[in-house]
């Protein structure tokens, strides 16, 4: 059980939502980490004391800073039940909290392989199912029609044979049932290369990671069609050359982190089912980059992760995977509703970013998102950069596009690409 007694509260970084629970307006705080089954949702007004709980302030200034800057009276048993709730669900930043983190690192490390954790959940867990629905999705891009809101010039099965010898693609990690046309499309373009390959390199995107972190793991992947066993050499050689500790700081985010199992399920499908060494790799947080405070392309630990993949895998067939989403637009993600007007413009900036990508330029890739701040929330920064400058000179192919919604009203949206690279 655990005690109110932490004098000093600091919220860790956790997504809140905010929902309707019974009739009244509460916010979901959800832990990315899943340390554990608890669900804590606090009534709205409350919302203030969370912004207030940074570390600096124990109790009684905490119930102070709401007076004072929110003009909110909050009891000190309310705030002692708050704590104590955050506390017993080790969303606070104390040693409660890192020995929990310390013990399922263990248990991952333990464990024969890393489970796919959206198994029964985003897709099903039975493999003839999973393939079965797979396949509708490929059988519904057969090339005769566009997939999304884009469409293509030419049926997919020419694409494939032209980038038979790709080395890189440009995959989605929203879920499959909103992605399904882009993921086809992308992955049914890709084909011959998948096939090709003896060591996929999957770039995904850390929704919590730190700024620039590159987060490795020694664990290999399953897929409900098998296990995907980890190049340790590679690894191992890309965790000397940008340090152990900041290579493996953040591994237990691959525990429950969606964007490397989501191309990697695609990536063992259109193999048959047949194995393949990998290196999965997350990629934190390019807002220092895009804010000015650093450059991406002068980061010691960006060029030592590029320079050293390169010459661990010389003369192997390697594909290279992004697993990253464009544009989070909208009021589900802070902004402004979009209407067609807003919608259009979209088209335009993601348009712009994804002809940076094939023309391999990574440099304009960046440049293109940094120039508006980042305004279009594109999660896909990071790996898909980092994907540009692992395979240097390339060209590619958008195969697909489209804007997939993100609330009921219809104001927000995710947009989606998907991109081969040779």
């Amino acid at each position: 059980m655990a005690t109110a007694k932490a004098q000093f509260p600091k919220l860790r970084a956790l997504d809140f939502r905010p929902i309707e629970q019974d009739g009244r307006q509460v916010i979901l705080l959800r832990d990315p980490l899943q340390l554990s089954e608890m669900l804590v949702a606090l009534p709205r007004q409350l919302g203030p004391v969370l912004a207030l709980c940074d570390g600096t302030r124990d109790l009684s200034a905490l119930r102070a800073a709401c007076i004072a800057h929110f003009r909110l009276l909050v009891g000190m048993d309310v705030l002692n039940r708050l704590v104590e709730v955050c506390d017993e669900a080790y969303l606070l930043e104390n040693e409660r909290f890192r020995d929990a983190c310390r013990q399922r690192l263990n248990e991952y490390h333990a464990a024969p392989y890393r489970p796919p954790a959206l198994a029964g959940q985003s897709y099903p867990a039975d493999p003839a199912e999973l393939s079965s629905l797979l396949n509708t999705y490929l059988q519904m891009v057969d090339g005769s029609e566009p997939a999304g809101s884009a469409g293509f010039a030419e049926p997919l099965e020419q694409i494939s044979r032209r980038f038979g010898a790709g080395r890189g693609l440009v995959s989605p990690h929203i879920d499959y049932e909103r992605g399904r046309p882009i993921y086809a499309a992308v992955w049914k373009a890709a084909e011959d290369m998948v096939r090709a390959a003896d060591l996929a390199v999957i770039l995904g995107t850390d929704h919590y990671g730190g700024y620039g972190a590159l987060t490795l793991t020694r664990q290999s992947y399953a897929t409900p069609f098998g296990v995907l066993p980890t190049a340790s050499d590679v690894v191992d050689a890309l965790a000397k050359a940008i340090g152990e500790e900041a290579a493996f700081a953040a591994e237990l985010h691959h525990r429950n982190e969606h964007s490397i199992e989501l191309a990697a399920v695609w990536l063992h499908h259109m193999r048959a089912g047949t194995p393949i060494e990998l290196v999965p790799v997350l990629c934190g947080s390019y807002g220092h980059f895009v804010a000015g405070q650093a450059d991406p392309a002068r980061d010691p630990a960006i060029d030592a992760f590029v320079e050293t993949l390169k010459q661990k895998t010389e003369g192997r067939r390697v594909i290279v995977v992004a697993s990253g989403d464009l544009s989070h637009v909208g009021p589900a993600f802070g902004g402004e509703p979009f209407g067609p007007s807003e919608c259009a413009r979209l088209r335009v900036a993601d348009d712009e970013i994804m002809a940076r990508t094939c023309a391999g330029d990574a440099a304009g890739f960046f440049e293109a998102i940094k120039r508006v701040g980042d305004g279009n929330n594109v999660c896909g920064l990071p790996p898909i950069y980092l994907a540009l400058r692992v395979l240097g000179q390339t060209e590619g192919e958008q195969v697909a596009y489209d804007r997939c919604p993100a609330d009921e009203q219809g104001t927000s949206f995710v947009s989606i690409g998907g991109i081969v690279l040779k």
